[in-house]
């Protein structure tokens, strides 16, 4: 699937910001089953510095500085992404009971290191926490494969929670959203994540995006979507040692990501990959608007044709 994604920042500040820094992840990663065919970042004001570079994940992060007084900053990302099905690699111990996984990533003594190690380990977002623990034990069954516990949370997280954007705030522990059982995707991932990491398995973060569906009969509104954030929880090889992978769960939406998903960057939680933050000089005040569009690059060519023959035709018209 050819997919196109745009994901506008609009801040207007109150009074003017007089310098800034910031940084964005905003470039989708090349995986195995995504390939980014292009990519563009436009920043109005034109920033006095700017450029990009790999984090610690992978991550493409770009870096601009603003060295004069503005009162707004617009930055837009426009990519072109070729996705497929996720396909799990068949060294992968698919059916390896949850315990022998985390036997895996108990620390011994000279012990062969795995990378997923890190994030067995609590981050910024997902704190341990025995809630957690409590809530993940009905998945958890003994002798029942790593792959089946998270496909089988995942489904119970769905049952469960109620999608709620103003249950919570960006800033709203886990384990409060938790225990209101409603919150928004990032609320759930970090849930999940938790959850996983208390029971000593490896998780992570996935930011992106997901190609939504207009209701019938109705065109695709510009903007209207948004970011989305889903779960990696990694499974070893069937030797000890051997490369594993990682297979991405949904629980807002109860399912396995397909190609209508688009990964943006991954991280231990939320805080590694925000698409955006930064550091200001002044701007005591802001207001912030983003807006997203996933559509089919069939799709946003006829759009964009659309939109400029109206603004030929409005041209024309005009005196």
């Amino acid at each position: 699937m050819l997919l196109h994604v745009t994901h506008e920042t609009r801040y207007e500040y109150a009074p003017p910001v007089e310098t800034a820094q910031h940084l964005a992840h905003l470039k989708p990663l090349a995986t195995d089953s995504q390939r980014l065919v292009s990519h563009k970042l436009a920043i109005e004001p034109p920033p006095a510095q700017r450029g990009e570079q790999n984090d610690l994940y992978g991550n493409t992060r770009a870096f601009f500085a603003l060295e004069a007084t503005h009162d707004r900053l617009v930055v837009t990302a426009e990519s072109v992404v070729e996705t497929s099905v996720p396909v799990l690699s068949p060294n992968v111990a698919r059916e390896l009971p949850w315990e022998t996984v985390r036997e895996r990533f108990r620390f011994r003594k000279d012990a062969t290191f795995d990378a997923a190690s890190e994030f067995v380990f609590p981050s910024p977002y997902v704190p341990r926490h025995d809630d957690f623990a409590a809530y993940a034990r009905a998945s958890f069954v003994p002798g029942r494969p790593a792959f089946d516990v998270a496909m089988n949370l995942t489904e119970r997280m769905y049952d469960d929670f109620a999608y709620d954007a103003d249950s919570t705030e960006i800033n709203t522990p886990a384990v409060e959203a938790l225990a209101q059982r409603k919150g928004v995707c990032q609320d759930f991932a970090h849930i999940m994540i938790a959850c996983f990491r208390t029971m000593g398995l490896p998780a992570r973060y996935v930011s992106g995006y997901l190609l939504t569906q207009p209701p019938p009969g109705q065109p695709r509104l510009v903007g209207a979507d948004a970011s989305h954030a889903w779960v990696s929880v990694y499974l070893p090889g069937e030797a000890n040692g051997s490369p594993g992978g990682w297979a991405d769960f949904d629980p807002t939406n109860g399912r396995q990501p397909g190609e209508d998903y688009v990964t943006l960057a991954i991280g231990r939680d939320y805080s590694d990959v925000s698409p955006m933050r930064g550091v200001l000089h002044g701007g005591a005040r802001h207001t912030l608007r983003v807006g997203v569009t996933v559509q089919p690059v069939g799709e946003a060519e006829e759009a964009a044709e659309q939109s400029r023959t109206q603004s030929l035709s409005q041209d024309k018209e005009s005196p």
